[in-house]
């Protein structure tokens, strides 16, 4: 079974989109192995999105995921990461096919409501960021 990181932005708490979301991944039959309410840390949005470090938006980017609490959950099941990323829709709510969580909710590119690992080594190091002990 393959795990992976999946995170409801602050967007998607405010709009109270957190139960849908778990119940379109949970009616999908896969495992919710972890889900928490938090409100991150500077230090956490960061290291999340390090490889965006260099990027002119990374700043704006971290002040949004920062404006509230995400949910930060761990999701487990086969071929998990492939099927949460098309469940999930493309980053421009423009382009999103109706039936994708941001085919269906998103308002903008950055206020796009979740975010999903995009591979195995993602996934992990996501993990490990918001589960410390989940390593």
């Amino acid at each position: 079974m393959e795990r992976t990181f999946v995170m409801i932005k602050s967007d998607g708490v405010q709009r109270g989109l957190v139960g849908d979301i778990l119940t379109r991944i949970e009616k999908k039959g896969y495992r919710l192995i972890k889900a928490e309410l938090k409100q991150p840390d500077r230090n956490t949005v960061e290291a999340h999105y390090a490889e965006h470090k260099d990027r002119p938006y990374f700043q704006s980017l971290v002040s949004f995921i920062l404006e509230g609490p995400v949910m930060a959950i761990v999701v487990e099941g086969e071929n998990i990461i492939k099927v949460m990323r098309l469940m999930i829709g493309d980053k421009n709510p423009g382009k999103a096919i109706p039936g994708t969580i941001r085919g269906d909710y998103a308002k903008d590119t950055t206020r796009n409501l979740i975010h999903g690992a995009d591979s195995i080594e993602s996934a992990q190091r996501e993990i490990a960021i918001w589960f410390p002990d989940e390593g």
